[in-house]
C-alpha cells in the first residue's frame, strides 16, 4: 500500500470553488494536501465533490476545516470519507476521461485523443500527470482565450515569462502565437518542471535559451537568477492563486517595463479588487477582465506614466479608477 490518503466530502458548486483553494487546507501535518474538485452528476449541476489527497493520514484540523467549509454537508450530518489508496498514480486517474477542448484557436487534447484536422487550429497535447493545468479549469481556459485575443488584436511579444507554469500549457500557447519570442516558464514544484519538459518534447517545442525556444526553471516566484537576467518582459503570465499574486506584485513589477502586458488568473471574483489594487499601486492599469463561472482572468498593462496629483478644489481623494479605469 502507498502512503497516499484521500479525504472526500460532498459539497455544492459554490463551496467547491472556495474549497479548491490550496491555502485553505493548512493543517498541523507535514504533508501538503492536493485538492481536486469535480462534478458528480451532470443532471444536478450543484452536486460536487471535493477530494483531498495527502501523504500522511489526515489530522483532526484538516477534517474540521472540511466540515467548516462545507456547510451543506455539515447541515446533513455527512462526515468526510477517509481512504488509504493503493499504489497508483492517483493524479492521472483523477484526470482521465477529459474531453478535448477548444479555446480560441487552440485544440487541447491528450495522447489518447486524435488531434484536430482543422488547419486553422493549433493542437496542443497535454497528458494528465503529476501537475495541474490541462486547460479544463476556467482559469486556464480564460488565459488561453485572452492570449488568443491578444494575438488577434495585433499584439507582438518578444520576451515572455510564464510564472507557475504547471503543465506548460500556457507557455506552449504563447510560443505558438509568438514564434520568434524568447519564453521562460517557471514553477515552484520540481515535478511540474519535469512534466513541462516531457510535454514540450511531446509537442515538439524546442527547449533552451534562444529565440523560438522555451526555457524551464524551478523557482519560488521570480527568485531564479535566469528570470531576473531576462527581464524586463513584454508579456508576463501568472495563473496561480490570489494570495501569491498579491505577494508577487513587487517582483512582477520589477520584471516589467512600461507597456508590459500582464495576464493574471487563479483568483475568484471576490478576490479581484484586492489583486487589482496590488498592481494598480505598482503602476499597472486594468485593460480587460474576462469572467467564467466566478473565475476572472485579468489583462493589465504597465502604464508608461503613472501616479496622480490632487485636482484643484476636489474635496475627496482621487480613486485609482479615476485614472486607470474601472477595476
Amino acid at each position: 500500500m502507498s502512503d497516499t490518503w484521500k479525504v472526500s466530502i460532498p459539497c455544492t458548486r459554490a463551496e467547491a470553488r472556495i474549497l479548491s483553494e490550496d491555502n485553505l487546507f493548512v493543517s498541523s501535518s507535514d504533508s501538503t494536501p492536493t485538492i481536486v474538485a469535480s462534478e458528480t452528476d451532470p443532471k444536478h449541476p450543484d452536486a460536487w465533490m471535493i477530494d483531498v489527497y495527502c501523504q500522511m493520514p489526515p489530522d483532526a484540523e484538516l477534517l474540521g476545516n472540511l466540515l467548516l467549509l462545507s456547510p451543506s454537508a455539515s447541515a446533513t450530518g455527512v462526515q468526510p470519507l477517509v481512504e488509504r489508496l493503493a499504489d497508483e498514480d492517483w493524479v492521472t486517474l483523477s484526470q482521465q476521461g477529459l474531453e478535448p477542448l477548444r479555446a480560441g484557436r487552440f485544440h487541447v487534447h491528450t495522447a489518447s485523443d486524435r488531434p484536430s484536422g482543422n488547419p486553422k487550429l493549433v493542437n496542443i497535447c497535454i497528458d494528465a500527470g503529476q501537475a495541474f493545468g490541462t486547460g479544463h479549469h476556467e482559469t486556464t481556459m480564460g488565459c488561453l482565450l485572452s492570449l488568443d485575443q491578444l494575438r488577434r488584436t495585433g499584439h507582438r511579444f518578444r520576451n515572455i515569462a510564464d510564472i507557475g507554469t504547471g503543465t506548460g500549457l500556457l507557455a506552449f500557447a504563447a510560443h505558438y502565437l509568438w514564434r520568434d519570442a524568447k519564453t521562460i516558464a517557471s514553477d515552484i514544484d520540481p515535478v511540474a518542471v519535469t512534466v513541462t519538459g516531457a510535454n514540450a518534447a511531446q509537442n515538439a517545442i524546442p527547449l533552451g535559451n534562444d529565440r523560438s525556444h522555451v526555457r524551464l526553471v524551478q523557482s519560488n516566484g521570480l527568485d531564479h537568477p535566469s528570470l531576473g537576467q531576462r527581464a524586463p518582459y513584454d508579456l508576463i503570465i501568472a495563473n496561480i492563486l490570489a494570495g501569491p499574486l498579491v505577494a508577487l506584485a513587487p517582483q512582477i513589477t520589477a520584471a516589467a517595463k512600461p507597456g508590459t502586458v500582464l495576464l493574471l488568473a487563479g483568483l475568484l471574483s471576490r478576490q479581484k479588487a484586492e489583486v487589482v489594487r496590488a498592481y494598480v499601486r505598482e503602476g499597472f492599469r486594468l485593460k480587460h477582465s474576462r469572467l467564467d463561472n466566478e473565475w476572472p482572468c485579468l489583462t493589465l498593462v504597465k502604464a508608461r506614466k503613472y501616479g496622480w496629483t490632487r485636482k484643484p478644489h476636489r474635496k475627496k481623494s482621487p480613486l485609482a479608477s479615476d485614472y486607470f479605469g474601472e477595476c
